[in-house]
């Protein structure tokens, strides 16, 4: 079916049906479930910049915003221009997750931002050009792996159990979101045949958006702790965590 928007031309199409709820919107539900993860990297990067932390974490929120409103013109549109505003910026995200984790212990540090940023250029050039599809899949994938066995160091090195329930929440979000991604991908037809579609996508995009702030403030208490900022955790409206630090007098 066609809408507002014209033909389809996104190389990728998920399990919901296109423009059956609006006739301006073509994945209606894969739209809207975005707005989760703009409003917690909001909260993220007003908590970050309010604190005066390193500019490398209100870089990871503004890249979580930056998705957000990609996916959401992707999913409305259909279109492989926007298409590409949602998964190359999915692509440096991790780059960037790659850089915060691995950057304090790397010797040479203008070399790996450096690497980082000609790397991201020439992927997001070659996706324009050839219209990957498994191929991004599988390279997001691997660079998910990458970023694993770091944050699990960080996981080992921190004792406060605040902040390792925290790293418990990130694992338990982007695992459900996984299984919602692999579902509506693969499970389609049987999807269809429900009674109501269970918009697997659409989770996707809300347990990745808690992935997300949850991994970013993770991240900020482990190097709030390496700093010697006595990071704390306190919590918006009792349940949302955030890292409060306090920074040593200097004289």
């Amino acid at each position: 079916m066609a809408g507002y928007w014209g033909p389809v031309t996104a190389s990728t199409e998920w399990c919901e049906k296109n423009y059956e709820i609006s006739h301006y919107v073509g994945e209606f539900f894969n739209t809207i479930s975005n707005v989760p993860m703009i409003l917690l990297a909001l909260i993220g990067l007003c908590s970050t910049i309010g604190q005066s932390f390193e500019k490398r974490f209100s870089v990871l929120h503004l890249s979580s915003i930056v998705i957000g409103i990609g996916s959401i013109l992707f999913h409305a549109s259909l279109k492989y221009g926007q298409q590409q505003s949602d998964e190359t910026p999915m692509v440096w995200l991790m780059l960037l997750y790659i850089y915060v984790l691995y950057s304090p212990d790397w010797h040479y540090r203008s070399t790996m931002p450096t690497f980082l940023f000609i790397y991201g250029t020439a992927y997001a050039i070659c996706h324009a050009l050839f219209h990957f599809v498994l191929v991004y899949q599988l390279h997001f994938i691997f660079l998910c792996l990458l970023c694993l066995p770091r944050m699990y160091k960080y996981y080992i090195y921190t004792t406060e159990v605040p902040a390792r329930r925290l790293g418990h929440m990130y694992l338990i979000s982007i695992t459900l979101g996984g299984i919602c991604w692999l579902v509506d991908r693969n499970l389609c037809s049987r999807v269809a045949s429900l009674p109501v579609n269970p918009q697997g996508h659409a989770w996707w995009h809300v347990f990745m958006g808690f992935s997300a702030y949850f991994g970013n403030t993770f991240l900020q208490f482990c190097r709030a702790q390496q700093l010697e900022w006595n990071p704390e955790l306190r919590y918006v409206g009792g349940w949302l965590p955030f890292v409060k630090i306090v920074k040593p007098k200097t004289h």
